[in-house]
């Protein structure tokens, strides 16, 4: 079931960044076996509210498709478990704190002489090198340091404005993913692991490729511009009679297409949007001279004029709108699983398709220990082992 189906992962991540990145391996067919800690488990778990049952709505969306365990990883007999799994894995993700495998005694050096095949990824705050490879980090520190906030909200002088979504969480996820799946390439035509190293930091400069073409081009940096784009005219939002759209006038043919539908067509000879450099140096003043025409009608009539003519254009959604939209049910975004305390539930889908070997999304978020026994037992440790582990605290099980 899936491109990764026989990939072993073992996951020691938390919150939003690493356990993208599980996901995305899990709903890929991967089997990712999710490492908790003890007593409490992920802290997404206590991300209350909102709640769909007893279980938090965060850690059910993160956490899908994977098997979970619950290990107290400060107790000898906890760590001798974590390294019986680790002997075969192809893949071991975690996001502590720079240091903190070390002190567990599974850092890569150490972990690559028992299994050389081993892929080790790591995901911080700044990468595991530099000057700031010893901090934690957070999305709003990287949106922060990375330019993101700088360029971000309505117009510059305001108060800086994070991304809505915690950007660099999940692009630093999506960009472990990949460089799991390279180092994986690499290891089928030559047997060896390596390590994967990204970060926040570097996930939220990778956002900034247009803004930092324009400052190693003009030695400025660019400031925010609300739902304007850098480079091209016009492609933003605009109000209609009725709510907002979106438009995508982003070359030539596009714009005269655009006044097509807005039936202005006597723009198309105004010297201030003659091409697209003249409407970027004069983006308030077409701004304003286009608003009129949205504003006189409603958004549906638009959108259907400019589909009509071939011009990138949608409507400006809220989530819940997103979700009931007829493309993305058929694209398979929304989807349900099954739950095993809470029954069926919707979730976000598999952003990836694949003609010979689909993804999907199979089982629901793990219950706090829900897997613990069932993986012991497959790694070899007998039922008398694990009572004593059990008996330790070094396990939690809840079948």
């Amino acid at each position: 079931m899936g491109p990764l189906t026989g990939m072993k992962v073992i996951d020691l991540t938390h919150v939003m960044a690493g356990p993208t990145c599980t996901l995305m391996l899990a709903d890929m067919g991967a089997d990712v076996i999710k490492v908790e800690k003890v007593p409490d488990g992920d802290d997404t778990r206590r991300s209350l509210p909102p709640q769909i049952g007893d279980e938090a709505a965060a850690f059910m969306m993160m956490n899908r498709n994977k098997r979970g365990i619950a290990l107290d990883l400060k107790k000898d007999s906890g760590r001798t478990i974590l390294k019986r799994l680790l002997a075969d894995a192809d893949v071991v993700v975690e996001n502590y704190r720079p240091g903190t495998m070390a002190k567990l005694g599974f850092d890569y050096d150490e972990l690559r002489q028992q299994n050389p095949g081993l892929i080790y990824c790591a995901l911080s705050g700044f990468g595991r090198s530099g000057p700031y490879g010893h901090r934690g980090g957070f999305d709003l520190v990287a949106q922060a340091m990375s330019g993101l906030m700088s360029i971000t909200g309505e117009a510059p002088g305001r108060a800086p404005v994070k991304c809505g979504a915690p950007v660099t969480d999940i692009t630093c996820g999506i960009l472990a993913a990949m460089g799991i799946l390279a180092a994986y390439s690499h290891r089928l035509q030559t047997g060896e692991g390596q390590m994967v190293d990204t970060s926040l930091l570097e996930a939220g400069i990778v956002q900034t490729y247009w803004q930092s073409a324009i400052a190693f081009a003009t030695s400025e940096a660019p400031g925010p511009m609300g739902s304007a784009h850098p480079l091209n005219a016009p492609y933003q939002a605009f109000e209609c009679s009725d709510g907002w759209i979106v438009i995508g006038g982003s070359n030539q043919r596009n714009w005269l297409r655009a006044l097509e539908a807005l039936e202005a067509n006597h723009l198309a000879d105004d010297e201030r949007f003659i091409d697209n450099a003249a409407r970027m140096a004069n983006l308030k003043a077409l701004e304003d001279t286009l608003a009129p025409f949205f504003k006189r009608h409603r958004a549906t009539t638009l959108l259907a004029r400019f589909e009509a003519v071939g011009v990138p254009a949608g409507p400006v959604y809220d989530v819940l709108q997103m979700q009931a939209d007829p493309q993305v049910r058929a694209r398979e975004m929304v989807t349900s699983v099954e739950h095993v305390n809470e029954g069926s539930i919707e979730t976000i889908g598999l952003p990836v398709k694949f003609s010979a070997t689909p993804g999907k999304v199979r089982t629901g978020a793990p219950t706090y220990g829900q897997h613990s026994r069932e993986v012991l037992l497959e790694a070899g440790f007998s039922e008398a082992e694990l009572a004593t582990f059990a008996a330790e605290g070094a396990v939690i099980t809840n079948e």
